[in-house]
């Protein structure tokens, strides 16, 4: 296993947490080699299961008790992760550690997600922080190189999924998208604003009208070029495979290596329970697939 930060240095690992179960099995992860960690948990994001964790809960806003917070702790290192909803800044209640960086923060209204996000890396690197990204602590969490499971794309899953990974890629240059369904080589649904999910929703309307002859086509994922993939990897888990079932798909395609999977064997099982291969394809860097 590759080692996380090092636990010598920094002091304990800040694991900023929004929903879902990566921020758990992150800092399961961290814990399990030895590091101290605590987590800081965003309410209305976060799941109330980090509290088993040494903790702090954080509202929108808090940014002043968010440093304070670190610098008591002697934390130099963090990790962001977990799914969040941009906050409308109009009705985030400023602390006064917020008030010293408002220009910075008003400044997050502008922007496409990867743009808001690197400004965010940015930030807390010039006060001081290290931001480590999730493999770097805990490589396992990613997508492995290779089929997952016991089922295997066909010959036509394979072209569905090399045209998928192009798409996604055209799509990340414009900051719109980490995800793609292609069935039959016909581009049948983007991502953008809406998410993995919603986009599902809207394949299954799609092919409700339509002659389906058995499940076809493939969900692609994997970051947009020059992503700051520190905290901001797609995320697939059981939900996903569930509503790529229901829109009548073949199976899940991602970038090996550079999208992080939740709850991992129970999302290897509910593809083989419908039948959905799932696979991790390595890419280049940036690559223009």
């Amino acid at each position: 296993m590759t080692a996380g930060p090092d636990a010598t240095q920094g002091g304990p690992l800040a694991v900023i947490a929004g929903g879902g179960t990566l921020p758990s099995a992150l800092a399961d992860a961290a814990a399990a080699q030895g590091r101290a960690v605590h987590v800081i948990g965003i309410r209305g994001e976060a799941d109330a299961k980090i509290s088993r964790f040494p903790h702090t809960w954080l509202k929108w806003g808090e940014v002043g008790k968010l440093f304070a917070t670190l610098e008591g702790l002697g934390c130099r290192d963090l990790v962001i992760i977990g799914s969040v909803s941009r906050p409308d800044l109009a009705n985030v209640r400023f602390d006064f550690g917020a008030i010293k960086n408002l220009p910075f923060l008003l400044g997050l209204g502008v922007g496409g997600d990867d743009q808001v996000l690197s400004s965010v890396v940015r930030f807390l690197e010039g006060k001081g922080y290290r931001v480590c990204g999730a493999g770097e602590v805990a490589p396992e969490l990613l997508a492995a190189e290779g089929t997952l499971g016991d089922k295997a794309p066909s010959p036509d899953d394979c072209a569905d999924i090399e045209t998928g990974f192009r798409v996604v890629s055209a799509l990340g240059r414009l900051d719109v998208g980490q995800a793609a369904v292609v069935v039959k080589g016909r581009v049948l649904a983007v991502e953008a604003a809406e998410g993995t999910d919603a986009m599902l929703v809207r394949c299954a309307e799609l092919r409700k009208g339509g002659r389906r002859r058995g499940p076809a086509g493939v969900l692609i994922k994997a970051p947009k070029p020059g992503q700051e993939e520190r905290v901001d990897l797609p995320t697939i888990g059981p939900e996903t495979v569930e509503m790529a079932a229901r829109a009548g798909l073949a199976g899940i395609a991602v970038a090996a290596g550079r999208v992080l999977i939740a709850d991992r064997d129970a999302t290897i099982a509910v593809a083989g329970e419908h039948g959905l291969f799932l696979i991790g394809q390595k890419l280049a860097r940036d690559q223009d697939v």
